[in-house]
């Protein structure tokens, strides 16, 4: 899907910029330890900026034996900000 809208990772900068980055995050009780793909997602955990959109659609999904509840309470929120509503 990346290729499809133009990313080329042979030409980007790790953390760099890029056209389009999409990460699979897990998929129902899928435990996959590929090089190429791994699920649960290996930094899921570490990441306020994923887990602070998913509690608020799922906070008692467990993934890997974690309540999203409890990984969100385990990270640092500061700098997540609530974009507005569109038409606000």
């Amino acid at each position: 899907m990346e290729s499809k809208f133009g990313r080329d990772r042979s030409h980007e900068r790790r953390f760099g910029p890029r056209t389009l980055d999409l990460d699979l995050i897990a998929y129902d009780d899928a435990r996959i330890d590929r090089p190429e793909l791994t699920l649960p997602h290996p930094r899921l955990f570490e990441r306020a900026f994923v887990l602070v959109p998913l509690a608020e659609i799922a906070p008692d999904r467990v993934i890997a034996g974690r309540s999203i509840r409890d990984a969100l309470a385990a990270v640092s929120t500061e700098g997540i900000v609530r974009l507005p509503e569109s038409g606000e």
